[in-house]
């Protein structure tokens, strides 16, 4: 098993390519990593892939 930051799998798959292989769109991609979201991918040994938020608990929504 592998955990890397979703900004480095990035890097080594390229946006489109990364985010086909997560199952989202491009755009959802580039702007988690854009707004800074702690998003690891976890590759599994079967070639597998998981991406998970670490995020506080509790979590607190910015209110603007």
């Amino acid at each position: 098993m592998r955990r890397i930051p979703l900004t480095e799998f990035a890097k080594e798959h390229g946006h489109t390519k990364a985010a086909q292989m997560l199952g989202c769109t491009q755009g959802a991609l580039s702007k988690a990593i854009r707004v800074g979201r702690d998003v690891f991918v976890t590759v599994e040994e079967d070639g597998t892939l998981s991406a998970q938020e670490q995020r506080p608990f509790p979590s607190q929504r910015s209110v603007a």
